[in-house]
């Protein structure tokens, strides 16, 4: 198994991330709207498919070395550790795997044991994601989510005791019906924890889920901008006073414990999506999945890759680089959009760059944009505003 004894990663080379999805949860969380299912009955099948899958794709990144491998969902930590070690063994037979390869396992702390752990550290998975959300027992029953803080906190002492030593802990804020003082006393505790990386993340209400069913029925009410701004703002304060890097706007990290398989996304790198709803992106084209468990199973059985695809124009490119670069601290280099695609946004948005960087919205080093910490609370607005036609 090449993946357990990996070194160096060197960033400056090209390669790619692979994305494996797996579909299926214990249960729904109100908030959630990503592709799963809380009907096991095909998740033999699935995962059967996704083998599958590993093989048809072997040839679409070309070569390109893999440094990170992200086990996301739905619930990875539902597997077993075999079913895992068998993903992980299909990836390493059909691509070429970097040194250092960064390898995440997405994990619900009501899903891990300090055994199951160890086994995972043992195959090879070097960093893990725990879904914690909240420390509040208030909050994670009005969330539906199937732990408590006490879970919580042993799954992250669980995790040290096996040998990790890279832990990201997800949290939600501008949760319905929450005050500030709740948000701070799930910052206070996450840092007591001392995790390598926080992902802090804004709730909004997505279309069919339970919160906009009782959104609709007026049972809760959204929070408004006023006080997610100060919520968010607080998690920028709180965190980097623990010295924690707030390295793009909804994740924070220790000194080069960044998340090298979003960093990939964020700068536009290559990517494979295994499984049903995954994306995959080339640098040409981008694909997706169909978002059905046995309608993707049945395709890939018979060998074919149930995806839709489109391919990419110029201004795709640029804007998603944009979109992308901008929530970073690495910036939006216009400089290098011109070098690469002869657009000089220091001519067509002069006035424009002018005017955010006079509201105190963003600052150029250079010829590179960065936003403020008040411009990164309009970051999509300021983003789209720079967008180029066609």
């Amino acid at each position: 198994m090449l993946y357990k004894n990996l070194s160096i990663f060197n960033p400056t080379q090209g390669h790619a991330g692979i994305y494996l999805h797996i579909p299926f949860c214990k249960q729904a969380c109100h908030y959630c709207a990503f592709h799963f299912s809380t009907n096991l009955r095909l998740k033999s099948l699935v995962l059967d498919s996704m083998l599958k899958e590993i093989a048809l794709r072997q040839d679409y990144l070309k070569g390109l070395p893999i440094t990170s491998i992200y086990f996301g969902g739905g619930t990875p930590s539902l597997l077993t550790l075999g079913e895992i070690e068998r993903l992980l063994d299909q990836v390493v037979q059909y691509f070429p795997i970097a040194p250092g390869v960064e390898i995440t396992l997405e994990a619900n702390p009501d899903d891990v044991t300090l055994e199951k752990l160890q086994g995972l550290r043992h195959m090879g998975v070097n960093r893990l994601s725990i879904g914690i959300q909240s420390f509040n027992d208030r909050l994670l029953g009005y969330m539906n989510r199937a732990h408590t803080s006490v879970m919580a906190q042993n799954s992250v002492a669980w995790a040290r005791a096996a040998g990790f030593d890279n832990l990201n802990i997800d949290l939600i804020y501008a949760i319905p019906g929450t005050t500030t003082r709740d948000w701070q006393a799930d910052l206070t505790q996450a840092l007591w924890l001392e995790p390598e990386h926080i992902a802090a993340y804004c709730l909004t209400i997505k279309p069919k889920t339970v919160f906009d069913h009782w959104h609709q029925q007026g049972r809760i009410v959204e929070v408004d901008e006023t006080l997610a701004a100060e919520q968010f703002e607080l998690a920028i304060a709180t965190c980097s006073k623990q010295s924690y890097l707030h390295y793009e706007i909804s994740n924070f990290c220790k000194p080069e414990k960044y998340s090298r398989h979003n960093t990939n996304y964020w700068k536009a790198g290559p990517y494979i999506g295994i499984g049903p709803g995954a994306h995959a992106y080339n640098g040409l084209q981008r694909q997706w999945n169909i978002s059905h468990n046995a309608l993707y199973s049945k395709a890939i059985q018979n060998g074919k890759l149930p995806y839709t695809a489109e391919t990419l124009t110029l201004a795709n490119h640029v804007n998603e680089y944009i979109m992308t670069s901008i929530r970073t601290c690495w910036g939006c280099d216009l400089d290098w959009i011109y070098k690469q695609y002869a657009i000089d946004l220091m001519v067509t948005q002069k006035d424009y760059l002018e005017k955010i960087i006079l509201w105190k919205l963003a600052y150029l080093t250079g010829h590179t944009l960065y936003l403020t910490n008040s411009g990164k609370l309009l970051a999509d607005k300021i983003a789209s505003d720079l967008f180029v036609d066609g």
